[in-house]
């Protein structure tokens, strides 16, 4: 179980992924959405979630025929989970409350939320997380990489 990361270091391993992630990488596998998938896999960046989070993107990949639930559930470990409270409401700004779930998630454990969703980086301003998107994730954390798309 992970609570919030206190060291540097690993603070900037620790992700949230919003489910649009998952389903760019999973649609283009040369993308930025696909390395950073990539790289939780490797163990190089750690996936922060929680049930409701992982319920979402289950509940989200499962209704795209294409993409099976079974390429992403390992991802979802099981000392990478936060169990402690998280209070989306926070996240109030945020049209959708499953969004907001995601936001909150990356507050409470001290995470960077990765993301594509246009409600999510609008609050970006408004709240004391990293929300990033793709690009600037993988710019950020991997230099640049111009040759790779977005999704």
């Amino acid at each position: 179980m992970i609570g919030t990361a206190s060291d540097a270091t690993e603070q900037a391993r620790l992700v949230v992924l919003d489910t649009n992630v998952f389903v760019a990488a999973a649609f283009h596998p040369g993308s930025r959405a696909a390395r950073i998938v990539d790289a939780v896999r490797c163990g190089h960046l750690r996936l922060v979630w929680n049930e409701a989070t992982r319920r979402e993107a289950r509940r989200i990949l499962e209704r795209i025929p294409p993409i099976p639930w079974t390429s992403f559930a390992d991802l979802f470990r099981e000392e990478d989970k936060h169990d402690d409270a998280v209070k989306p409401e926070w996240f109030g700004q945020v049209k959708d409350p499953a969004d907001r779930v995601f936001g909150a998630l990356a507050y409470a454990a001290g995470a960077t939320l990765v993301t594509q969703d246009d409600d999510l980086l609008a609050a970006r301003s408004s709240v004391a997380v990293s929300i990033l998107t793709t690009s600037e994730f993988v710019a950020r954390h991997f230099g640049a990489t111009e040759e790779l798309p977005d999704e």
